[in-house]
């Protein structure tokens, strides 16, 4: 009872601050970037929301805790420091000023700008449309199995009631909605997963009780020659930590800062956001160690149902009041992620493969237009693909992940810092990130997607500057272009 009141309330309240945003939306700027005028608590939650999701606290919680245990943890610490604080000390900064001397909004443009190179962008975009699908899929998948247990309705209904409302903010108000919402989103996340911990461990007498309870239980129900080996544990925390600084979901927030004095600030308030969360999600993973024995997990006919864990964790022991609350966490999480993903995903077509149009008699952009209905389209295939189940959640969230981030970290780290960096050497790390992933996906199998995606993600690091080395410098003018106000680099 308590969840649905609480929901009703949540989904009106993210349906009028959609229509609210509309009225704020005028131009492809407003809808893609808020107008870059977002404070510092509005740009770090942001962040943190759109790096969260049911993907985190359905997927890899239940996972990795159980497989894991509190070695966990360690991914936890990698996402607060080296995924949020490292990321905005080292990206955020020279994103904002290159992509403002650039004129860019997208990470397409900001390639094909940056280097010259006019058939980049096209290529940059297909990348996202067609890569971001299975990531926002795997969203939907894991909301969907919450709202299944949680309200016992189909699986079906719970994902056309996400997909509505999701749509429903995000294409009537873009980015301004988006940002609204995820600060309302962020606040709710952050209180409800540290009661969650607070409620769990309180049930086995306080937080060092139950995690020295965890670590004695571990080795009863994972023994030592299936417990993980340091080098899988070290490419989740890469995967999931370094591997973001490659995404585009995530470095837009860097282009819609207001100005580079929130960078300070928004660093800070991510760090504390990332740690929270992320500690809170691997906590309750591992506290399956103290509530479960292996023959009490949810299983099948194929073995344990690893995305069943925390739910049925969370519904056989929180009182309904709480457990309310740590569905609108759940919501939260995955509705922010989806929203930017969306957005990121429409604009490979909208802004980047489709030329801004104005209407000679109204004077309205109607790439904006083009945005929204591109919006739903993807919504709409997300569901699909959720609705079919084509891949489990983790495995679709790895291909994705890595393919994306090691198709685009390099040429877009490098591009930010080194100025010698070609436009044959972007291309190639491009081409690289992308064919190691699927190579190395298909050939180690799903079991070893993170260890894949790690891979994607640092090949193209060495075949950048190998090949800028070899090939034709960039032109001067692009050069001095980019790096206006920037400090100089060779």
């Amino acid at each position: 009872m308590y969840g649905i009141i609480f929901l009703v309330i949540f989904l009106i309240l993210m349906t009028g601050i959609g229509i609210w945003g509309m009225r704020k939306t005028k131009t492809l700027g407003d809808f893609f970037l808020g107008g870059r005028s977002m404070g510092p608590w509005v740009s770090a939650v942001a962040y943190g929301t759109s790096y969260f999701s049911a993907v985190l606290f359905i997927g890899f919680a239940g996972t990795q805790g159980w497989q894991f245990g509190l070695n966990a943890l360690w991914i936890a610490l990698g996402n607060g420091l080296i995924g949020a604080l490292a990321a905005w000390v080292v990206l955020a900064r020279r994103t904002r000023r290159m992509t403002q001397n650039l004129d860019t909004m997208t990470m397409p443009a900001y390639l094909q700008e940056r280097y010259g190179a006019k058939h980049l962008k096209p290529l940059a975009a297909s990348v996202i449309f067609f890569f971001l699908l299975p990531y926002s899929a795997s969203v939907f998948k894991g909301l969907g199995h919450l709202f299944e247990a949680v309200f016992h309705i189909p699986y079906d209904m719970a994902l056309l009631i996400m997909i509505a409302f999701t749509g429903v903010y995000l294409i009537l108000g873009g980015y301004f909605a988006i940002a609204i919402t995820d600060l309302i989103q962020g606040i709710v996340m952050f209180f409800g997963a540290i009661a969650m911990v607070a409620v769990l461990s309180s049930q086995r007498g306080g937080l060092v009780e139950i995690l020295r309870e965890v670590a004695d239980q571990y080795p009863r129900h994972i023994p030592p020659e299936q417990q993980p080996r340091f080098l899988t544990i070290l490419s989740l925390v890469f995967m999931t930590s370094f591997g973001t600084w490659g995404l585009p979901q995530m470095a837009q927030k860097f282009y819609a800062i207001k100005n580079e004095q929130v960078i300070p600030k928004a660093a800070v308030v991510t760090t504390v956001f990332a740690l929270v969360i992320g500690f809170a999600a691997y906590l309750t993973g591992t506290f399956a160690h103290v509530f479960f024995i292996p023959e009490t997990l949810p299983q099948n006919s194929a073995g344990i149902l690893y995305d069943s864990i925390v739910p049925t964790l969370l519904i056989e022991h929180l009182p309904d009041v709480l457990m309310a609350l740590i569905l609108l966490l759940v919501l939260s999480a995955s509705m922010s992620t989806l929203s930017s993903l969306v957005l990121v995903s429409s604009s490979s077509v909208a802004i980047d493969l489709y030329p801004s149009k104005i209407d000679a008699k109204t004077g309205k952009d109607r790439s904006v237009a083009m945005m929204r209905f591109l919006s739903a389209i993807f919504v709409i295939i997300s569901y699909f693909i959720s609705r079919f189940q084509f891949s489990f959640i983790v495995t679709l969230m790895s291909l994705s992940w890595g393919a994306v981030s090691g198709a685009f970290g390099a040429p877009y780290i490098y591009g930010l810092y080194w100025k010698r960096t070609s436009k044959a050497g972007a291309y190639a790390g491009l081409v690289a990130g992308l064919v190691t992933e699927i190579a190395l996906f298909f050939l180690l199998g799903p079991a070893n997607s993170p260890l894949a995606a790690s891979f994607a993600i640092l090949v193209p690091f060495a075949v950048v500057p190998l090949v800028s080395c070899f090939s034709k410098a960039p032109q001067h003018a692009i050069v001095d272009r980019a790096f206006a106000g920037l400090a100089s680099r060779v």
